[in-house]
């Protein structure tokens, strides 16, 4: 029976005051990195997690945790806690306009028993380190970190920094623009899909094999956040951020990670982004056939 081992996990919030709205979980079978996407609604509703993105991260997590064994279609589980995420935030909320409904991306690997598999929705990846030395890097939207880039590069020529807050979001053109995109997930009329409220988001989940060479294999699962580190920063490739991780362990590369952020780009004039530091969470494992 192929086996996952969880070696190292991280989830560490990107400002002191600030909700952590990423979260990861595992089970025997399989493992999942959930990034709640910071609200863009004028107020919160779900009390007691520090925001409704922090809610839905954890909802979806820890249910995740209870559900998704060997056996479980993934896109089926999902859709089952969607529909009780709705339920639950509609009592609370009542209609609130989509930009403000929560969401997050996700990421996992999932143990079956002929092999493994890989599921996401948004802009959580997976890297992978073959025993061979062959690498790999799957993301549900090919481009994504590019695209982010682009639209923050576009933010920091018009304000001339990311901004006081440390969030593009405290800027009323940019919030509308995020608005804007924001309303359009999860729609017909959109190109990204993450889970949340939206039930019909599980059909579009994207899922593949991961064969696992003579061996065995080394991953880590992770936030954009984490990423940064190789989209954004150019630190790493998958192939070395998975031996850097291995070796030093995770809480060095989030060091890294905030000494670029916070020290030698704090405005993102030279690495554009949204946010000074976001939330960076990761799971280190291994994959055993």
């Amino acid at each position: 029976m192929p086996q996952i081992s969880i070696i190292d996990t991280i989830s560490d919030p990107g400002k002191q005051g600030r909700a952590n709205e990423d979260r990861f979980g595992y089970n025997k079978h399989s493992a999942f990195v959930l990034d709640g996407a910071t609200g863009l609604g004028d107020r919160q509703f779900m009390e007691g997690y520090g925001s409704d993105a922090a809610w839905i991260a954890e909802f979806g997590t820890t249910r995740l945790a209870e559900r998704l064994d060997a056996l479980a279609d993934p896109a089926t589980v999902l859709r089952q806690i969607s529909e009780e995420a709705r339920d639950i935030f509609v009592a609370v909320a009542g209609d609130q306009p989509r930009y403000a409904w929560p969401l997050c991306s996700l990421t996992g690997l999932q143990a079956t028993p002929t092999g493994f598999r890989w599921f996401g929705l948004g802009d959580s990846c997976l890297y992978l380190l073959h025993d061979d030395g062959q690498s790999d890097f799957v993301i549900p939207i090919p481009g994504t970190y590019e695209w982010e880039q682009h639209q923050a590069a576009k933010h920091i020529a018009r304000v001339g920094g990311i901004g006081k807050a440390g969030v593009a979001n405290d800027d009323p053109t940019t919030l509308e623009d995020l608005r804007r995109g924001r309303a359009r997930q999860n729609t017909p009329d959109g190109t990204t899909w993450t889970f949340g409220i939206v039930p019909e988001a599980a059909d579009h989940l994207v899922a593949a094999d991961v064969p696992v060479h003579d061996g065995g294999a080394t991953a880590i699962l992770c936030s954009d956040g984490t990423a940064d580190l190789v989209a954004l920063y150019k630190l790493y490739d998958p192939a070395t951020l998975i031996r850097r991780a291995a070796t030093a362990g995770l809480k060095a590369l989030v060091t890294e990670l905030r000494h670029y952020e916070r020290e030698l780009d704090p405005d993102g004039l030279k690495f554009p982004r949204y946010k000074q530091s976001d939330d960076a969470t990761a799971i280190l494992l291994r994959l055993e056939a």
